[in-house]
């Protein structure tokens, strides 16, 4: 079914909305079982293999340069019996993520910046929206050869 440009703006608005308010309700959720949270706003460089300040994107509908734009979404930390545990958390309402994603979770667990990585994802439970956490190394665990 073909959409006009301003049908597909009014849905992109809505699916912008969604995730913020996604983000805000997995943000809180974390702060609730203890973790202090904030944005990440650093990202993976490929060519330098460091991790690097995140581009700024503009958002032409504020009029405002948006700063979160890292990857993973949140930096979370909380002590614990050796020090203190720190782990990234990318938010994804439908809970997949595409291979530089994937790639960055790879590089960033094996660099020791994180502990783990979790994804956080929405589940529908009766009418409520749930947050469900998945561990990037289980979720994707490569598929070892068996016989």
């Amino acid at each position: 079914m073909p959409q006009t440009k301003k049908e597909l703006q009014a849905q992109g608005k809505k699916n912008r909305a969604a995730g913020v308010r996604f983000e805000a309700k997995v943000r809180e959720d974390l702060e609730r079982m203890g973790w202090t949270v904030d944005k990440w706003t650093n990202t993976v460089d490929y060519e330098r293999l460091k991790v690097v300040p995140a581009k700024r994107k503009y958002n032409p509908f504020k009029k405002v340069m948006v700063i979160g734009t890292g990857f993973p979404d949140f930096v979370a930390f909380r002590k614990n019996e050796k020090g203190y545990e720190v782990i990234g958390v990318e938010v994804k309402r439908k809970g997949y993520l595409d291979q530089s994603e994937k790639s960055m979770c790879e590089w960033l667990l094996l660099s020791k910046t994180f502990a783990r990585i979790l994804v956080a994802r929405a589940q529908l439970v009766g009418r409520k929206i749930e947050v469900v956490y998945e561990d990037f190394t289980k979720k994707y665990a490569k598929k070892s050869n068996k016989a």
